[in-house]
């Protein structure tokens, strides 16, 4: 999709600091960080959100859990614990509409989800 950031980034049109990447999913440090590390996890093919993962897709979520277990480990988060988020829809608060999710750590995290 040519006006999507995230296909964009993809594709490598705009500049990112990539952390991941394989053949389905590319991982980039956030712009706009929430905590010390902050980390974008995004298929490479277009999908809107999880609403839109059906049977030829359903293993795209787990390889990105996998994918961020790694940088989690690499960041030197994996003992001391972080938070993985997929945000589905405007009500969700996906403001990017391409499947994403996001890997916080670095500090202790409030337990405040919206």
């Amino acid at each position: 999709m040519k006006d999507c950031i995230f296909c964009r980034i993809v594709a490598k049109q705009i500049p990112s600091q990539v952390v991941y990447e394989d053949s389905e999913i590319l991982a980039f440090r956030d712009i706009h960080p929430m905590a010390p590390v902050h980390v974008l996890f995004v298929p490479k093919a277009h999908v809107f959100s999880v609403q839109d993962l059906g049977p030829k897709r359903a293993g795209l979520v787990v390889r990105m859990v996998l994918a961020a277990k790694k940088i989690a480990k690499a960041e030197g988060l994996a003992e001391r614990g972080y938070r993985l988020s997929i945000n589905t829809g405007p009500e969700g608060g996906q403001l990017v509409p391409h499947l994403h999710m996001h890997l916080l750590g670095g500090r202790r995290l409030d337990d405040k989800l919206g």
